[in-house]
């Protein structure tokens, strides 16, 4: 046995696999979650004895609608601060909209209240709560989730379901901007901060942005950790909220005649009505974060949801109704009427309160953008999964799958909402581009919705549904169009581009995978053989490892095959195709292998938990090792010191696929568009290299093209000697065959003069006076030296040499009777012999 000439791994870390299938850490986590788990059951053991409430409470507990604390308080912090930041500007955009407090009567007061009142209680309790939240897949909310579910009833709703991903995505840019600023700015109102704002008119611009730069660099601990933190501060806001509300109502409760719908119809079609129809784009920002809502209830469950939203619904009712008290008491205060953007819920409290506020305020603003970051974490997970956009690095800091952070995603909403920032500097411009957006998502959530319904056996409240809340989100969208020009064109924009990209994706993953071609063993069996046992063509490495996403276990993908077969054939001791897929559970570590019944071809699939490092390269040792123990792969020693630092096997080189399409493919040009932009993207977007940790190991990236119908090019014109041409091989073909048929018959015409010459001959010596008749010179060479065969007009002069070049001879060999004539042939282009 050769020994090795260094022990690598005194000088190298490179991973390896301990002996254990999960780490101390692991196990520690997996036995707590187990004990919580056994604790749960006694408890809700107990429970069930205790009448019919313990048993309804039992049932929930045990269901999709499970409620715990802890995650209730999760939920505070994650999934409510966009909507809780409402009251910050709705109130304010409702008084600019009406030309001032002075302008804005009982009549309007009381009408903007009905209006955003009902708008909460129909789109986000009822549509959200009550009817979208019980739509989910497997736990995940959102309009791709619900997409899933839908999308075998026809392929027209993969168009709503695109519009709506890329609508929240571009709101989910301008939410973290126009949330803090707004929060930040209520420092202005605050007497001794009053001056530095004066001073430097960009010092809100600046704590906005230091303030969204930590919150970005944060997410990568998780949403678990972050909405403990959250979830006690929202607590403490929504109860803010509802007491400073309740304060300004005082002993005027008069304002709850809002409650009744007909004073928000009325006042809308009013002609005191000063915004007009614009007056729903207001009201929708009351009803912002109801779709991040919906996006992530898989971070933090259903049943926990359900448990805190009464109280989120009340705290906001009391603070806006509070709000429209302030209003109604302050509309003829002189003090208030020449007020720059005036904002009722911070002139609504004392000066001491107001440091409270707005402390709290900017923390609710942080709150909110935390929603739709969290919500845009799932949303590209779950359009990746639909191969709608391209394979990102996902990581789960958390104990919960649904709990994930996306690295890429979050590096461009910081530099985007940092853009949106600097670009309209304040949250008085930001708010003229917020909503627009969203409003689309809505509208086409609500298609989704009631698409999902009538398949189930619900068309009439499928009908009643779409009916209601169509019209609705129709009047916000085009309320909320009063805005493209001061704003919205730029959320429209992102909306598009975003659309783009998934539109692009899609198309071109549909177009490779219709190219892409299995073998069976039959076909690829034998030229693998044949090649590993070639011993002309030198080892290209001992284990050539494909990375893969095709899970095919018992074919062979050809773009495998034919990488090992391209330009000089890759002989290798081993050839390996992997495939890596991420499990719903955290810790699992599974692989499975398929030889085809060799010692040198192995297909595997990998399988790790959602929250293993998928550190491949370590994985591969261990399974080439454990193949080698049980003789399925024989031996491999490494004489030589490799960065491996692994003797036990032979030499890795790991290769990747990508494809590339080829200049003579026949397709549209949307396809070809749609290919270069997704292969821009893909490069954009990063490389598997980095994420199976592949980049110390030198991978080889092949691009192989993309095998489309191709179209045939004309052929080339040969230029000949002496600037002839030869049109095509046809007209070669043509005229040998001419020239040949006129050679046969010249040599058939010289043999029957030569048989009669002969008989001549013959006749004369038996009459025995005649001489034999004179031969002419040359004899019968000369006659068929040249042949004036017909030839066709339309031949040119090079083809006329060709022929020429072609004619047969007829040697003759004296002494034979009758000269006996043997054929010759000779020609480049087809002359035959």
């Amino acid at each position: 046995m050769r020994e090795t000439l260094l022990k690598a791994d005194t000088f190298t870390n490179a991973p390896k696999v301990s002996r254990k299938t999960t780490t101390k850490e692991e196990r520690e986590v997996i036995a707590k979650q187990q004990e919580e788990e056994h604790k749960e059951a006694e408890k809700l053991a107990k429970t069930a004895t205790k009448g019919a409430i313990g048993r309804w409470w039992t049932r929930v507990q045990s269901g999709p609608n499970k409620v715990t604390f802890t995650m209730a308080i999760v939920a505070l912090g994650v999934v409510y601060g966009d909507i809780g930041t409402s009251p910050l500007y709705t109130m304010q955009t409702f008084l600019n909209g009406q030309g001032g407090i002075q302008h804005a009567d009982r009549e309007a007061i009381l009408g903007v209240l009905s209006l955003v009142f009902w708008s909460i209680t129909l789109i986000t309790t009822v549509k959200y709560v009550l009817i979208a939240m019980r739509i989910d897949n497997k736990g995940e909310g959102g309009i791709f989730a619900l997409y899933s579910l839908i999308r075998k009833y026809g392929a027209w709703l993969a168009i709503p379901a695109m519009l709506g991903g890329a609508a929240f995505l571009a709101d989910s840019v301008l939410t973290p901007a126009v949330s803090i600023s707004s929060a930040v700015e209520g420092l202005k109102t605050i007497p001794v901060f009053e001056p530095l704002f004066r001073e430097d008119a960009n010092l809100t611009m600046i704590i906005t942005a230091v303030i969204i730069l930590l919150l970005f660099s944060v997410q990568s601990r998780g949403t678990e950790s972050i909405g403990r933190v959250f979830g006690s501060i929202v607590m403490v806001w929504f109860a803010f909220l509802a007491v400073v509300g309740v304060f300004n109502l005082g002993n005027d409760w008069s304002v709850f005649a809002a409650l009744n719908p007909v004073y928000g119809i009325r006042f809308l079609f009013s002609p005191h009505n000063a915004a007009g129809i614009a007056l729903m784009g207001t009201v929708f920002l009351s009803t912002t974060g109801a779709e991040a809502l919906y996006s992530d209830m898989g971070h933090v469950g259903r049943g926990n949801i359900y448990f805190t939203w009464p109280f989120i619904k009340v705290a906001l009712v009391f603070n806006y109704f509070g709000q429209g008290a302030w209003m109604l008491r302050n509309q003829h205060n002189p003090a208030l009427e020449n007020v720059d953007s005036l904002n009722p819920f911070f002139q609504m409290m004392s000066p001491g309160v107001r440091y409270i506020a707005v402390a709290l305020s900017v923390t609710a603003g942080i709150i909110a953008s935390q929603a739709l970051i969290t919500g845009a974490f799932t949303m590209v997970a779950e359009a990746t999964g639909l191969n709608w956009m391209p394979h990102l690095q996902v990581r789960y800091p958390a104990r919960t799958r649904g709990q994930l952070y996306i690295p890429v995603v979050n590096g461009v909403l910081c530099v985007s909402t940092l853009a949106v920032l600097f670009l309209f500097r304040d949250s008085e411009h930001i708010s003229a581009a917020y909503g627009l957006a969203l409003t689309i998502t809505m509208i086409t959530t609500t298609v989704l919705l009631a698409v999902y319904m009538w398949y189930n056996r619900h068309k009439v409240g499928a009908i009643v549904f779409s009916i209601v809340f169509l019209s609705i989100q129709i009047m916000f969208f085009i309320a909320s169009m009063a805005k493209f020009m001061h704003g919205g064109w730029f959320t429209m924009l992102l909306t598009l581009l975003i659309l783009m990209i998934m539109v692009t994706w899609n198309d071109g993953t549909k177009i490779e995978r219709s190219q892409r071609r299995h073998m069976k063993r039959k076909d690829f069996l034998p030229a693998l053989e044949k090649l590993h046992g070639d011993f002309r063509i030198p080892y290209f490495a001992d284990n050539i490892v494909y990375l893969t996403s095709d899970s095919e276990m018992k074919r062979l993908d050809t773009d495998i095959f034919f990488s090992i077969f391209a330009d000089h054939p890759k002989r290798a001791r081993a050839w390996w195709a992997v495939s890596v897929q991420t499990t719903d559970e955290p810790f699992t570590r599974e692989y499975s292998v398929e030889d085809f019944g060799t010692d040198y071809l192995f297909r595997v699939k990998i399988r790790l938990g959602f929250k293993v490092s998928q550190s491949i390269p370590a994985y591969i040792h261990q399974i080439m090792h454990d193949l080698e123990h049980t003789g399925e792969l024989p031996q491999q020693k490494s004489q030589y010191p490799k960065l491996d630092a692994d003797p036990g096997v032979g030499t890795i080189k790991y290769v990747l696929i990508h494809k590339a399409l080829m200049p003579e493919s026949t397709i549209s040009q949307r396809g070809a568009l749609s290919l270069q932009m997704k292969y821009a993207i893909r490069h954009a977007a990063g490389s598997p290299v980095k994420w199976f940790g592949l980049a110390p190991y030198n991978p080889l990236i092949e691009v192989q093209p993309l095998f489309l119908s191709t179209r045939r090019p004309p052929r080339l014109k040969r230029e000949a000697n002496n600037l002839r041409q030869i049109e095509s091989s046809e007209d070669v073909l043509a005229l040998t065959k001419s020239s040949t048929k006129s050679a046969a018959s010249k040599e058939t015409k010289d043999a029957k003069e030569t048989k009669a010459s002969a008989k001549a001959e013959s006749q004369a010596a038996k009459s025995g006076g005649a001489k034999p008749a004179a031969k002419p010179a040359g004899g019968a060479k000369q006659s068929v030296a040249k042949p004036q065969a017909a030839k066709p007009s339309a031949v040119k002069p090079a083809a006329n040499q060709a022929s020429k070049q072609a004619k047969p001879t007829t040697q003759h060999h004296p002494g034979k009777a009758g000269g006996v004539s043997k054929q010759t042939g000779s020609g480049h282009h087809g002359g035959e012999k």
